[in-house]
């Protein structure tokens, strides 16, 4: 019976999560041929490629999608029967600064499922806009932040998320002379992206409506009253996405790092850190 190597699901994972050979070994503490060497041992397991290299990305391909599933389970119910017998040694309080639409998502799921797994450890959770997070980091132990322009070289890089314009379910763009805009206040990212877009295609706009938090975003633009625009991963259920047009443009993409600001990070935050992430790469 053949078996895939942990340390192989480990490094075919962070591969993903961080797009990069180089990244993911620093992240493991390995060296890149090291990691190569582990990518080449799970081809020969499976029998196929996994991963399309070329001078701009890395791509799965189709066996490389279906291994990436198995992977998460199989590492995630690692580290949940480990957890049974490290559990009494992981404690203390952890400091999460994180933007509310994320939290919004994170908070049933992910933050759920880790406060049941480490009941010690207590989590401080601090809704504040990205660029507020990044101002002073110090005070986090851990911060979720969009970074306007994604760069995979930037440190505590996850993934690139695109942007989508958000309405009700009958909203109708045509009935409108002007984009009517439901945002944050500056120096929201998303409201940031909006005006740039529009301003760029010389398309009118006004703000209707400023609140800070996702919960009056979606209850106003539920309402009518505009659209606005998120992340494509945290868009309520409620609402839906609009298709980009001549009013509503393309409105481009964003990054999302992980960021641990203090260093060496405790048990506590690097097991919270890998379990954000391994959600985020695969929604």
């Amino acid at each position: 019976m053949r078996n895939l190597p942990m340390d192989c699901l480990r490094s075919f994972v962070s591969i993903v999560e961080l797009g990069s050979y180089t990244l993911a070994a620093e992240r493991l503490g390995r060296t890149q041929p090291a990691i190569s060497q582990h990518i080449r041992k799970l081809e020969e397991l499976v029998g196929d490629k996994l991963i399309l290299r070329d001078s701009a990305r890395l791509e799965l391909t189709g066996a490389g999608k279906r291994l990436l599933q198995y992977s998460l389970r199989i590492i995630e119910l690692n580290d949940q029967a480990i957890s049974e017998f490290i559990n009494p040694s992981v404690s203390g309080k952890l400091r999460l600064g994180i933007p509310s639409e994320f939290a919004v998502v994170l908070m049933p799921r992910i933050l759920g499922q880790f406060s049941a797994a480490y009941p010690q450890v207590a989590l401080d959770v601090q809704c504040v806009l990205s660029k507020d997070l990044l101002q002073d980091p110090s005070r986090y132990d851990l911060i979720l932040a969009l970074q306007e322009w994604p760069n995979s070289q930037q440190p505590g890089y996850l993934k690139t998320e695109s942007l989508v314009w958000v309405g009700s379910d009958d909203f109708d763009m045509r009935q409108y002379d002007e984009v009517p805009l439901v945002a944050a206040p500056v120096p929201c990212i998303y409201r940031a992206r909006a005006e740039q877009v529009l301003t760029e295609n010389h398309i009118n706009a006004r703000v209707v409506y400023t609140i800070p938090d996702l919960t009056g975003i979606e209850a106003a633009v539920e309402a009518g009253l505009g659209v606005t625009v998120l992340a494509r991963s945290t868009v309520p259920t409620k609402l839906r996405v609009l298709e980009s047009s001549r009013q509503l443009p393309d409105l481009g993409s964003v990054g999302i790092n992980l960021i641990t600001p203090h260093a060496p990070a405790s048990t506590a935050v690097s097991l919270l850190a890998e379990t954000i992430a391994d959600y985020l790469v695969t929604h």
